[in-house]
């Protein structure tokens, strides 16, 4: 069986690539032309270049169609957000789609349409407005959270990731809305700590659920995990997911993101509707997500199986946790940023090494894929400092 998947540079690529290859998939990848990710140093697999859709959506669209048209993969497997929404645009042809069904991809892509599926699910949402760029400071009671409403949108013909900002006041508001691109969720601040519930869907609804707490971010502001370790799977949310995933008829692989407050309240963030980025440390565990995801749509047996009792670790991925000393180091951005880790703690954290510690990207077979994807990662953070 052959697989396409991407995109190559995507957090979750390199596990994913191992996961497919381990349980005997041909893995072929589509890389943003012009770029050259970690992904290439992985053996078995394939890499072909797409026109970017940040550059140009419509001649993306096309060129994967070409693709699919000459490849003709058994499977499509969307890694990112830009992926999802490229590839469920174009016709698959022969191939399954590996991922949520239409109302699923629409639900994924549209963070307000989550925050009302969530609420019906019986998860707790945070009081959210949906609100344009103009209209975002006049009522807010500050400090609040700004997030963009749509995870990607096509804009005068290219994709668009749009960010999101907290805001003290209205100064920091001011400071940020040439960046914001409505509708816009607004929300209040939240302290807690972030966690995740993972799985995929069979014939049964969600399979092999299991979950993570985030041990740090790459921005103490609010990103992806640097280190996460595994925890139980909360008992009380999985009914609530479980009816927000049927509401959608959802196919594939899910991570439900919440925040737990200090009251224990877990509020519901988002649903992702691909593979998320911290793949290593269900794959440490012994949950080929990936796989599995793709043989229960291909009706193939699932295999490995899935262990009963997989152990307690931490993933940490080198490149960001060193994204996230530079971080800390430069200092919050915003007045309404509490708790911002110090550098003392920092640097002893970085360097303790526990023996439950595992590393994202790494295999003892293929060393070079790891150096290669903590370069990037650093160089990636050296450019966004330059052009902010």
């Amino acid at each position: 069986m052959t697989v396409l998947m991407g995109f190559a540079d995507a957090f979750a690529a390199v596990e994913t690539a191992w996961s497919l290859r381990r349980s005997g998939m041909r893995v072929l990848a589509m890389e943003r032309r012009g770029t050259r990710s970690p992904l290439r140093r992985v053996g078995g697999v394939e890499i072909v270049t797409i026109t970017p859709p940040e550059t140009d959506a419509r001649a993306a669209r096309s060129d994967l169609a070409e693709l699919v048209r000459t490849r003709q993969p058994d499977a499509i497997l969307p890694l990112d957000d830009a992926a999802l929404w490229l590839t469920s645009q174009v016709d698959p042809r022969s191939a399954v789609f590996v991922g949520p069904s239409r109302a699923g991809v629409d639900l994924a892509l549209d963070k307000s349409r989550q925050m009302d599926a969530a609420a019906r699910a019986g998860l707790a949402v945070p009081p959210t407005d949906v609100v344009t760029v103009d209209a975002a400071a006049g009522d807010a009671v500050w400090p609040v959270v700004l997030k963009s409403a749509a995870a990607v949108v096509e804009v005068d013909g290219r994709l668009v990731r749009p960010s999101g900002a907290i805001c003290g006041d209205r100064g920091e508001f001011d400071r940020s809305r040439d960046r914001l691109r409505g509708p816009l969720l607004r929300q209040p601040l939240l302290a807690g700590v972030g966690e995740g519930v993972f799985g995929y869907v069979d014939d049964t609804g969600p399979a092999v659920l299991s979950a993570h707490r985030r041990v740090r971010m790459v921005n103490p502001h609010g990103s992806a995990s640097s280190a996460c370790a595994s925890i139980d799977v909360d008992e009380t949310l999985v009914e609530p997911i479980r009816r927000l995933l049927a509401s959608v008829d959802w196919r594939g692989m899910f991570m439900v993101e919440f925040l737990r407050d200090a009251a224990g309240v877990p509020w519901f963030m988002e649903l992702n509707g691909r593979a998320w980025g911290s793949m290593a440390l269900a794959r440490r565990r012994g949950l080929e997500y990936p796989a599995w995801a793709t043989q229960t749509a291909l009706g193939i047996p699932r295999s490995p199986e899935a262990p009963d009792d997989p152990p307690r670790i931490v993933a940490r991925h080198l490149g960001r946790e060193l994204a996230h000393l530079a971080f800390v180091v430069r200092g919050p951005q915003s007045g309404a940023v509490s708790g911002w880790p110090s550098l003392r703690d920092t640097l002893r954290d970085l360097l303790t090494i526990r023996r439950g510690d595992r590393l994202y990207n790494w295999s003892a077979r293929e060393p070079a894929v790891l150096l290669a994807d903590t370069v990037g990662t650093v160089t990636a953070l050296m450019r966004g400092r330059r052009r902010a």
